[in-house]
């Protein structure tokens, strides 16, 4: 897989150079229109030249065809983790563990905020964690009971024995009468609605 990647970069990059020059070549009128031309009817004179090109074509071509298949499959594995059950494969697409954090995470009274991310990889799942805490706590116990909670609750959830890394990144940590004024505010914006609703 490295030797395609690698030999896919040097060809896209040696078009690209090739191209360039080309266009450079033109724009500075480097070459005469005669010898352009001269070299065009060459190429369509000459059988072996035209194939050596024509292949060259589809090789590109088929390169291109290879390389998007493969970056499109590299997506689709980042964004799920798949394992085998005994009647057959089963997805779970990673925002919904990243939902599931946040509501396993939303009733512990040191945090305000959370907005996890999830990746995996061949090295495992790793799990970031942007959080809001309060500042009445203490930040390195908080944090460690945060990746406790999150690790125990998505090995339990996927039965995986797959490592996970959790990493958690505190954004901000505020005051509980900010938080509280901010609810208050929230509740004064939000209009009140009276009378009967009809379905």
């Amino acid at each position: 897989m490295k030797f395609i990647s690698g030999l896919t970069l040097f060809l896209y990059t040696l078009v690209f150079i090739l191209v360039g020059g080309l266009l450079i070549v033109i724009s500075l009128n480097l070459f005469p229109l005669d010898s352009i031309m001269d070299i065009l009817n060459m190429i369509y004179s000459t059988t072996n030249i035209r194939l050596i090109l024509g292949i060259t074509g589809v090789l590109l071509v088929f390169i291109s065809i290879m390389v998007i298949q493969i970056t499109m499959g590299k997506i689709r594995r980042q964004k799920t983790i798949a394992f085998e059950n005994p009647d057959g494969q089963v997805t779970i697409s990673l925002t919904a563990i990243e939902d599931f954090i946040k509501r396993a995470l939303k009733q512990l009274p040191e945090v305000k905020d959370l907005r996890p991310y999830v990746k995996a990889g061949k090295k495992g799942i790793t799990i970031i964690n942007r959080v809001t805490l309060f500042s009445d706590i203490h930040i390195p116990e908080t944090t460690e009971k945060i990746q406790g909670i999150i690790k125990s609750r998505v090995q339990d959830m996927l039965g995986v024995e797959e490592p996970i890394n959790i990493r958690v990144h505190v954004v901000k940590i505020v005051h509980k009468e900010e938080s509280s004024r901010d609810v208050k505010k929230d509740e004064r914006q939000s209009p009140q609605f009276r009378g009967s609703i009809e379905y």
